[in-house]
């Protein structure tokens, strides 16, 4: 038998994250159970190309940087700070347990375990049975991220047809005819950007996009001071937009008008928004690429034909099929994040997972009741559709406004490395064009909240 003050079930980004801040904040006991043989989640699973889409100045636990804080120098992210590749993450999260966590004799971990209710773990290895009980449950699972090597297509492949995750790029031995990547998310931008980059002429790509998304302009969203005004001025824009918008179409020319927001192609109107980032270089790789599928979800493939919701496209025995279609960050219905003994880990900031569970932490540290601490940790899900935009910045502004009316949490935001607003130190005064723009911040920041509620209640309407 072995006691813990917490039980958290799952070793990935988020339970990670949660459990540095109670070790650095509390004198808390431990036990952690994923069913990875080493620490990091679906990082462990992900295919070998794959990179952050956001600077690794905002990603890992609070307590140890990833990455040297420098900025790339070539590539499509030069000029940019750097973005840690998947290996990267994974041996980043195997330092931080067993040079962090395990050393201070207060952590448990059991990798390759499964648990089940009641505080059983049970070994996927041998069958061991352990016996394990915490004072408090930690669900870091909640957001069942999903990479496409965790999963068979969605859709009816044909025995004799070239379908594979991304994950095979790297081990391909015979030259396809040609490729045909399915799904418009990061893992599909991803795998385009890797053919691209690999010499693939764009020719040779076929990209089934079922419904086009904004992107995120990757410069918008950086640490330090040379990037200052970009990263609060493009907040502050968004706040603007989001104040004075008179309608969601409204909403969206503003925030593409003012780069905050990015479209593949300008003729098509975007119907969904997921977080994904791009550099200016990389959105115009992309656009290389002519042969844009627009015709629903793929239903099946064959040897000679692909068929989708909206019609049919032709294929062959000899193109090699990436299937990018796993639904990576899930919307999934907000619960509580606090109800006693039991703590679900969601994003209270959206598509922000480490400092969202390194805040939960700091307030299961600091905060003894549990309605307050729901007050601070109000789950903001994970977004799909281009609305969502809406519902995204509503739940930040709300959250951002509650946390900045507290003291003591506002001083722990400025001390941690994940918050991005920390990262400005240091930044000197801001340009007369900035200065301008924040000046109307606190105006616009609660014109938006309001305007967004008006904007979303018509919506809901329809």
């Amino acid at each position: 038998m072995i006691e813990a003050d917490y039980l958290i079930v799952g070793a990935g980004a988020m339970g990670m994250a949660f459990a540095d801040a109670l070790l650095t904040e509390t004198d808390a006991t431990i036990a952690i159970v994923d069913r990875y043989g080493s620490p990091g989640g679906h990082w462990t699973r992900a295919y070998p190309h794959v990179r952050l889409h956001q600077p690794s100045a905002f990603y890992g636990v609070n307590s140890k940087p990833l990455g040297r804080n420098t900025k790339d120098t070539r590539g499509g992210n030069a000029g940019l700070f750097e973005l840690a590749s998947g290996s990267e993450v994974v041996a980043y999260f195997d330092q931080v347990m067993n040079q962090q966590f395990l050393p201070t004799g207060r952590v448990h971990y059991f990798p390759m375990c499964e648990y089940a209710e009641g505080g059983a773990i049970v070994s996927l290895a041998s069958g061991e049975r352990h016996e394990v009980t915490g004072k408090k449950i930690v669900d870091a699972t909640y957001s069942q991220v999903t990479v496409p090597s965790m999963r068979p297509p969605a859709y009816d492949v044909a025995d004799d047809v070239r379908c594979v995750p991304p994950n095979a790029l790297n081990t391909i031995d015979e030259t396809p005819s040609g490729y045909v990547v399915i799904g418009a998310g990061k893992t599909g931008i991803d795998a385009c950007l890797w053919l691209l980059d690999a010499g693939v002429d764009p020719k040779d790509i076929a990209w089934i996009l079922p419904r086009d998304p904004w992107i995120l302009d990757r410069a918008k969203i950086q640490p330090g001071p040379d990037f200052f005004d970009s990263t609060v001025g493009g907040f502050a824009l968004q706040m603007e937009a989001s104040a004075l918008a008179t309608s969601i179409d409204d909403l969206f020319e503003r925030l593409e008008a003012t780069g905050q927001l990015l479209r593949l192609d300008d003729t098509v109107r975007p119907t969904t928004y997921r977080c994904s980032t791009v550099s200016i270089a990389e959105l115009e790789e992309l656009r290389r690429i002519d042969n844009v599928v627009r015709l629903g979800r793929v239903r099946s493939i064959s040897a000679d034909e692909i068929v989708l919701e909206n019609g049919s496209i032709p294929t062959g025995p000899e193109v090699l099929h990436i299937d990018c279609t796993a639904d990576g960050l899930a919307r999934r219905p907000a619960v509580p994040v606090f109800e006693g003994d039991r703590i679900t880990l969601q994003n209270i900031r959206v598509c922000q997972p480490t400092f969202s569970a390194g805040l939960t932490g700091h307030v299961e540290a600091s905060y003894t009741d549990d309605t307050q601490k729901n007050e601070l940790c109000t789950p903001v899900p994970y977004p799909n559709s281009d609305v969502d935009w809406l519902r995204i910045t509503l739940g930040n502004a709300v959250n951002t406004a509650r946390w900045r009316s507290d003291p003591e949490l506002s001083a722990w935001l400025a001390g941690s490395r994940l918050d991005v607003n920390s990262s400005f130190a240091g930044r000197g005064e801001p340009s007369p064009a900035l200065l301008q723009i924040l000046g109307k911040l606190g105006e616009n920041a609660a014109g938006a909240i309001t305007n967004l509620q008006k904007l979303l209640a018509e919506v809901d309407a329809e």
